[in-house]
């Protein structure tokens, strides 16, 4: 069974720092690339950033791009987002994804930036 299990949301000032997780399982971890999503209280989902399997391709979305970084851990079958900068307008749920297969979802991890 598919499980896609996302930590690290918090509460944050903006201007801070959080890093989150994604533990992947019931799939071979390394045979694919992996997004990140997320969803702002009210609006539609957002694709953030995604990873090859390599772990040296990344991609990211115009609005994160400079403060997010994307990368994984393919031994301990782990994708992870650092967050740096962080601005009023990251606030959502995110949720990590296996690229290409959207039908796998976890629970998704919420961020808060607030002063």
């Amino acid at each position: 069974e598919v499980q896609l299990v996302e930590s690290g949301g918090d509460l944050v000032q903006p201007g801070g720092s959080l890093r989150l997780s994604c533990a992947a399982s019931g799939f071979t971890f390394t045979k694919y690339a992996m997004t990140w999503v997320r969803q702002a209280p009210g609006k539609g989902l957002e694709w953030v950033s995604d990873i090859h399997t390599d772990g040296d391709t990344t991609n990211y979305a115009d609005s994160v791009k400079g403060r997010f970084t994307i990368s994984r851990d393919n031994a301990k079958n782990t994708l992870y987002l650092q967050m740096n900068s962080l601005k009023l307008e990251d606030t959502a749920v995110y949720s990590c994804l296996i690229y290409g297969v959207y039908d796998y979802w976890g629970q998704g991890t919420r961020v808060t930036v607030s002063s």
